[in-house]
């Protein structure tokens, strides 16, 4: 029952290395006009898209954000870190600019957040005393497993591999969240974990929530690890009364290395002699009773969960710091995305569909989530495309005769198979490359997309249609749904719909119910945020305080579209340059958008020189940076550790070397320098800096 794919890891692969930038924690989705924002100090806004405005006979590009009533709010493209996308359930009211409301909403939530802290850092605080055990660094045998794989690991596999790792040879228990879409190597992370728990004597189990993936592990495990000695068996409802008892006995002498099963390893009667390490695959599978369950086994052992779509609360608890994370974002590089159609069903589109694919000798997936007229729609298809070979497959059915249907249409016996979303999870079929679901508007978000990644998976194109029945009113959440699905279709999209699941679902709260009116309030990144910055506090974490850096500087620096033409990407280019921290991180930037887009403009180039001066304004603490019409330059400085007098002093030595008529205001803590009609603003404001970088 196994073919190449992530469960084999017999897939091709040779891909190209990532840029630190792409592997940032939190995807952003991109800003859409009429799409609701939030904006840190002046509140929910709608965003009516990106403007170009002239000030000084410059032009300059800004974002356009309305407000209640009439307002509106220009803001500068690089000081787009200070808005993100609004997440949090229905349309939010629009703020007021310049009034108290938002201050006072923020205010509210923030006396909020800070129990919310309160109870995270308790939370924290216990996995750090809690005692775990930490295994010993890679032995001979690991790194001889690992040789055996026989591709390329990618850069966020070999990142992830790298700190499961670290946190398994630390004291304290681990609780890793992987994160990745199907097919792209979560397996793999998984493979060489255990591995290491069981060279130090370790038992590891492996939860996963159908028979089916259970079988397919163990076969790829048993392969993996066949040439050491290492025991590893399976426990499904597939096994006899005899053959359960026979195993769970090993289990509980030891000498049964490595377990992998249903949420039959969650009974009482399962007994282990000495597990180190838990494995819980597709973890949004497992409901409220199984997570208790879990909860009794992993006190106190290592724990890494893997999953393509993780539940709001699991990714809440990654985002906030809970939970370690890491991100699977390279695809395979011949998997390509899948078509994907969302529409009322159709039966002309639906043999249309089965017809191409039997014309490439590929098969389908018909998917029909209920059981008790599937044998009906089996019928209906077979007088539609009566060439095509139809089989039913479905979790009611014996153990034996699902088993066997299974095998029967893996081995090509069959051209489609009629079934529930049992095939959601670790059917792995690299000839299945068009996917038909008939009430699509019945499934949850992770559902789509995790039966979507089930086609398509060899290199060939796969194609999605997921019908909904047209005499049905959508409810809103539903079309939500097939909204988000239809639009997020390309590789590495199971992050972002996780997070657009927060919004659709409502995010909740990570400890409790009563935190949603106040995420709906600011909106989810803010409230992740201002929960971050809680719990840092708490932990005694100073964060240095960054200013919002205003620079005005007469010069033209803009990313015309001439250079980057869809609005989309130069939002995306904008917000880039704007999370930059560092020179070296401009001058990465750069290099990227010559890569991508060709030789930079000479209007791109005088921004790339702004960015860099206001990453050192930043580490600098000013605040701002102008140089006026008059013809003057002046850095206002509220944030400098130093007295007025030692100030003054320091910046009186540092500028007559550069300009004896330099004027310090100490009131204003300003300093003026006076800058010739005929001098070049952004040099004279370059050589401010670098003699000033220090104070």
């Amino acid at each position: 029952m196994v073919g190449p794919g992530d469960l084999t890891n017999k897939r091709r692969s040779h891909r190209a290395p990532r840029t630190k930038a792409a592997n940032r924690a939190q995807v952003f989705d991109s800003l859409k006009v009429g799409g609701f924002v939030v904006h840190h100090h002046h509140g929910v806004g709608r965003f009516a898209g990106m403007v170009k405005r002239e000030l000084a006979g410059v032009e300059r590009d800004y974002l356009l954000i309305e407000y209640r009533g009439d307002d509106r709010l220009y803001v500068p493209s690089d000081q787009m870190e200070s808005i993100t996308p609004y997440l949090g359930g229905e349309a939010p009211s629009l703020s007021k600019l310049g009034g108290t409301e938002w201050q006072k909403t923020r205010s509210r939530v923030v006396h909020s957040v800070s129990r919310i802290a309160q109870e995270l850092v308790v939370l924290y605080q216990k996995r750090l005393v809690t005692q775990g055990f930490a295994f010993s660094p890679d032995s001979i045998w690991q790194k001889e497993m690992e040789d055996l794989f026989p591709y390329d690991l990618t850069p966020d596999q070999a990142r992830a591999i790298s700190d499961v790792k670290a946190d398994m040879e630390a004291a304290r228990p681990m609780d890793r969240l992987i994160c990745g879409d199907v097919g792209f190597g979560k397996t793999e992370v998984a493979i060489r974990a255990v591995f290491k728990a069981v060279q130090d004597g370790k038992q590891a189990a492996v939860l996963v929530p159908t028979t089916l993936l259970a079988q397919q592990h163990f076969q790829t495990f048993s392969e993996r690890f066949s040439g050491f000695p290492i025991r590893v068996e399976v426990i499904s409802r597939f096994l006899t009364p005899a053959q359960s008892r026979d195993v769970l006995e090993k289990v509980a002498n030891g000498s049964v290395d490595v377990i992998i099963g249903t949420h039959r390893l969650l009974s009482e009667d399962v007994v282990f002699a000495d597990l180190g390490l838990l494995v819980i695959d597709e973890e949004q599978h497992f409901g409220v009773t199984h997570k208790e369950a879990i909860k009794n086994i992993k006190a106190g052992i290592d724990v890494l969960t893997l999953t393509a779509t993780p539940i709001p609360r699991t990714l809440e608890m990654s985002l906030t710091g809970i939970r370690d994370m890491s991100l699977l974002n390279t695809p395979p590089t011949q998997r390509q995305p899948i078509l994907t159609y969302v529409g009322e069903y159709d039966e002309l589109a639906v043999s249309e569909a089965l017809r191409r694919e039997l014309m490439r000798e590929g098969q389908v997936f018909f998917v029909h989530n209920r059981v008790f007229d599937i044998d009906e729609v089996s019928w209906r298809l077979s007088r539609l495309v009566p060439e095509a070979r139809i089989t039913v497959a479905h979790g009611q059915m014996d153990e034996g005769t699902l088993e066997q249907t299974v095998v029967d249409f893996w081995e090509g016996r069959y051209d489609v198979l009629v079934c529930t979303t049992i095939i959601e999870s670790g059917i792995d079929m690299p000839t299945v490359n068009t996917l038909v679901v008939d009430r699509a508007d019945l499934l949850g978000l992770g559902q789509l997309h995790q039966l979507r990644g089930r086609v398509g998976r060899s290199g060939t194109r796969g194609y999605a249609y997921l019908f909904h029945p047209a005499d049905v009113v959508l409810g809103e959440d539903a079309y939500e749904r097939l909204k988000t699905i239809g639009e997020n279709t390309e590789l590495g999209s199971g992050f972002r719909i996780a997070k657009r699941d927060l919004e659709i679902r409502g995010a909740g709260n990570i400890l409790g119910g009563d935190q949603s009116g106040h995420i709906a309030a600011v909106g989810y990144d803010l409230y992740v945020k201002m929960v971050e910055e809680a719990v840092r506090g708490l932990k005694g974490e100073v964060e240095p305080i960054v200013p919002e850096v205003k620079i005005e500087v007469p010069v033209g620096a803009v990313i015309p579209e001439s250079y980057i033409s869809r609005t989309d990407l130069r939002l995306e280019a904008y917000r880039r340059l704007a999370m930059c921290a560092s020179s070296d991180d401009v001058d990465q930037v750069a290099q990227e958008w010559e890569d991508r887009f060709g030789p930079l403009p000479g209007e791109t180039k005088s921004l790339l020189r702004l960015a860099k001066i206001r990453a050192r304004a930043i580490r600098a603490q000013i605040k701002e940076v102008t140089v006026s019409g008059m013809g003057r330059s002046s850095l206002v400085s509220p944030f400098v550790r130093l007295t007025p007098v030692e100030l003054k002093a320091s910046l009186s030595m540092r500028m007559k070397r550069i300009f004896p008529k330099g004027i310090y205001k100490e009131a204003e803590r300003a300093l003026i320098i006076p800058i010739s009609k005929a001098s070049d603003p952004m040099l004279a404001v370059e050589h401010v800096f670098e003699e000033l970088i220090e104070v």
